[in-house]
């Protein structure tokens, strides 16, 4: 059932995107975008007709949103409309190229869903996040980094530490985290067999490697988070 409503929220997301000009969207396409298959899109499309979503269009030819409908005003209530904004706005700040870039896409989508009301509050609103900061200097690729955590591939670099102590990595990357001005990376390191913090500005010679990793007990991003809140818990009990 949940799966259902998640199908059928995507559909209206890009129904509406795509009312906005006027277009129709075909079964095929939407059913590459939410990663089902066509006839999921057709049988969940049939359900929401019947259940009064103005759809016009059929099988083979497209399907449009009827002009007059917007997705409920209570989808994004204002605080979570600044909330979002704020959010990406942060990420266009402080992220690298690929996700600035996806978080004014983020921006633009939800302003095209918004009722008409909603989107005139989010041109109104005045929060920003300054890109004049000071930030440490990244010279691997990111965008590259987040890949090989989707993809579970193990990644190599070399880590100059705060003592300034170089060593090659090789490392299963398992969480990103943002600190102020540095990145991290938390990973499960092949030659300490341990779980490894790393600072992003302080890594070089980066590369991905074909060799994959399958998520084994005990070397999971899960695993680390539940290490970390056991260290930080003990360190505040004493």
């Amino acid at each position: 059932m949940i799966g259902v409503m998640k199908n059928a929220f995507g559909i209206m997301l890009l129904l509406v995107a795509l009312a906005v000009q006027g277009q129709p969207a075909r079964a095929a396409d939407i059913a590459e975008a939410l990663e089902v298959s066509p006839r999921t899109v057709y049988r969940d499309i049939r359900d929401m007709i019947a259940r009064g979503v103005p759809i016009d269009g059929e099988a083979g030819v497209g399907y449009i949103l009827r002009p007059g409908f917007d997705l409920p005003p209570l989808m994004f209530n204002e605080p979570q409309i600044e909330a979002l904004l704020l959010g990406a706005r942060i990420v266009q700040s402080w992220a690298d190229p690929e996700l600035a870039d996806a978080a004014g896409d983020v921006i633009a989508k939800v302003r095209e869903v918004l009722p008409e009301a909603r989107r005139r509050h989010i041109d109104a609103l005045t929060l920003w996040a300054p890109d004049d900061h000071h930030r440490e200097p990244i010279t691997i690729d990111q965008a590259a980094l987040r890949r090989a955590m989707r993809e579970q591939r193990k990644v190599r670099f070399r880590y100059r530490d705060l003592r300034e102590q170089v060593s090659e990595r090789v490392v299963r990357p398992l969480v990103m985290a943002f600190y102020g001005p540095v990145w991290l990376l938390a990973a499960w390191c092949e030659s300490r067999r341990d779980f490894r913090v790393f600072r992003l500005d302080r890594m070089s010679r980066f590369a991905v490697l074909d060799e994959r990793f399958s998520s084994e007990r005990g070397k999971t991003a899960a695993d680390f988070l539940k290490q970390d809140m056991e260290r930080k818990a003990r360190s505040a009990a004493e």
